[in-house]
C-alpha cells in the first residue's frame, strides 16, 4: 500500500481539482460553482492528501464546533488513484485529528461507501426517527440555471 502525506494546511490544497471533481464527478455536488466550495473549504477543517512526484490526489472535510459535532464531507480519491487503500488513510488521518477527540456525534451521508466508514466505527443512526433534514438535491443545477 502507498503511502499519501496527509496535510491539513488549507494553502497546500489545489483549488481547480477539487473544484473540478466536486462539480463534475461527485454525485452530491454536480454543477457547485467554485465560490461554494471555496466558502464550504474556509468553514471546514480540510484534509488533502498527497504523493510525490504527482500532487493533490485526495480530500476531506469536515464540518465541525471542534466541541461536539462533526460532519465528514467531501470525501474523495481521484478515480486514477483509488483501490489502494488512500481512503482508509484519508479517514483514519481525519478521525485522529486532536480537534475531533471526545464529539459527541460524528455523522456523515454517504450512497455508495458504507463498508469503509463501517470499518471506522460508522452505523446506522441508533434513532434515525429523531433525526431530520431539508434535503435539496438538485441545488447546484437549479443556481447554474438561474445564473
Amino acid at each position: 500500500m502507498s503511502q499519501l502525506r496527509i496535510s491539513t494546511d488549507k494553502h497546500e490544497l489545489d483549488m481547480d481539482l477539487i473544484h473540478r471533481f466536486l462539480s463534475t464527478e461527485a454525485y452530491w455536488s454536480q454543477g457547485i460553482d467554485r465560490r461554494t466550495v471555496e466558502q464550504a473549504i474556509a468553514g471546514s477543517l480540510c484534509v488533502g492528501g498527497y504523493l510525490e512526484g504527482v500532487g493533490q490526489v485526495a480530500f476531506a472535510r469536515v464540518i465541525t464546533d471542534g466541541a461536539t459535532f462533526g460532519y465528514l464531507a467531501d470525501v474523495f480519491v481521484l478515480p486514477e488513484h483509488r483501490g489502494r487503500g488512500f481512503s482508509k488513510q484519508l479517514v483514519a488521518a481525519i478521525l485522529a485529528q486532536p480537534s475531533l477527540q471526545g464529539l459527541r456525534r460524528f455523522m456523515l451521508a454517504t450512497s455508495d461507501a458504507h463498508g469503509l466508514y463501517a470499518q471506522f466505527g460508522f452505523a446506522a443512526p441508533a434513532k434515525p426517527q429523531s433525526l431530520m433534514e431539508i434535503l435539496r438535491p438538485a441545488i447546484y443545477q437549479t443556481a447554474a440555471a438561474d445564473a
